[in-house]
């Protein structure tokens, strides 16, 4: 959970990301959620706020509250994961995303691994102009391209 801040300590974070992830047509098994817990122990990301979504057939987007979720091995342990940084625009904008009749949640999170390297660079003056992702698809699909030249 992310707790008011000093500028000092802002200074001092990691590149904030949000991820959207969806599951069609049921809820989540919890699969993702110890290997989420073990990258925080770690202190790999800090999840800033965690928010579950729903998108009826009808296109209404809804936040969920962790007891619609359902019983999901260690998810009580992510209840408090809120730093009131996502509001009802964001759940919104993130409904956009969703398919009709899916769930979703809404992670923000420090990379918490590159806040050093981050901090140096801001202490000398860079920043961040452009950062993207490439999915997993695209790069198989460049590989397979790749080898098919060759």
């Amino acid at each position: 959970m992310l707790a008011a801040m000093s500028a000092e300590d802002i200074d001092e974070m990691g590149p904030i990301d949000y991820v959207v992830i969806e599951w069609p047509d049921r809820q989540p098994s919890g699969e993702g959620v110890p290997i989420l817990l073990d990258l925080v122990e770690r202190g790999i990301v800090r999840i800033i706020d965690l928010a579950f979504i729903t998108k009826a057939e009808d296109g209404t987007v809804a936040a969920l509250e962790l007891a619609d979720v359902g019983a999901i091995d260690g998810l009580a342990d992510l209840v408090g994961a809120a730093s009131g940084l996502l509001d009802e625009s964001d759940i919104a904008e993130a409904g956009e995303a969703l398919e009709p009749g899916t769930s979703a949640a809404l992670l923000v999170y420090e990379n918490s691994w590159a806040a050093p390297f981050a901090a140096a660079l801001r202490r000398n003056g860079a920043q961040l102009v452009a950062n993207g992702r490439i999915p997993v698809q695209a790069i198989l699909a460049a590989l397979d391209a790749a080898e098919a030249k060759s």
